[in-house]
């Protein structure tokens, strides 16, 4: 039975009831009605926010890689005050982007983004611009003021931010087999071991 909830309430109930009908069922199969029983709203409801069923993938996809992106950026917060022990600060960070890449909603969004391109050519972007390129430019911001207080030797602060997470992302999609196979708690630490270290060798502090 439909649940009474506020007009916000009801669209993000929404929202998030159509991500995990889309990332069950793919764009073709899922429906609707399907999407009003997830989010506990009436059917009419469901259109009376999201007129029909490409619009209400396009707002799931977004909202999806909205909550990603900001869990992103949360995960970043250590490199505003790394203390005396750098490495060890990136390695936390890498850390906690590793898992978050692999957690059941990061994994479903680039299912549905892989499989649905084709059908919704426009949903790259918007997936895009709420996730990949936001992090990489705060990650770079993070890198410019480090290299300004001389811990990081880095002349190219979007360069250094693109290839710390090709370095950590790289490895991960090709041992998860693009999201596919779990992937051990032990086994991504080492992921960020050694992409920490392979960054701090390029990007280290001279001397």
């Amino acid at each position: 039975m439909a649940t009474t909830r506020g007009g916000g309430d009801r669209r993000q109930a929404i929202l998030e009831g159509a991500f995990t009908v889309f990332a069950r069922r793919g764009y073709a199969q899922a429906c609707v009605k399907e999407v009003a029983a997830e989010a506990g709203v009436a059917k009419p409801t469901v259109y009376n926010h999201l007129n029909d069923k490409a619009t209400l993938f396009r707002h799931a996809m977004q909202a999806a890689a909205q909550t990603a992106l900001d869990e992103r950026l949360a995960a970043l917060d250590p490199l505003k005050d790394p203390g005396g022990d750098l490495p060890a600060t990136l390695r936390d960070v890498a850390q906690r982007l590793l898992r978050l890449h692999t957690d059941d909603r990061a994994c479903a969004l680039r299912r549905l983004l892989y499989s649905e391109i084709t059908h919704v050519p426009d949903i790259l972007e918007i997936v895009t611009e709420s996730g990949p390129h936001r992090l990489t430019q705060a990650l770079a911001d993070r890198f410019a003021r480090l290299a300004l207080a001389g811990r990081l030797r880095v002349t190219d602060p979007d360069l250094a931010a693109e290839q710390f997470l090709a370095l950590l992302t790289g490895p991960l999609e090709a041992r998860t087999r693009m999201g596919t196979r779990p992937i051990g708690d032990t086994a991504l630490d080492d992921l960020a071991r050694t992409a920490v270290e392979a960054f701090l060798y390029l990007s280290g502090p001279a001397g």
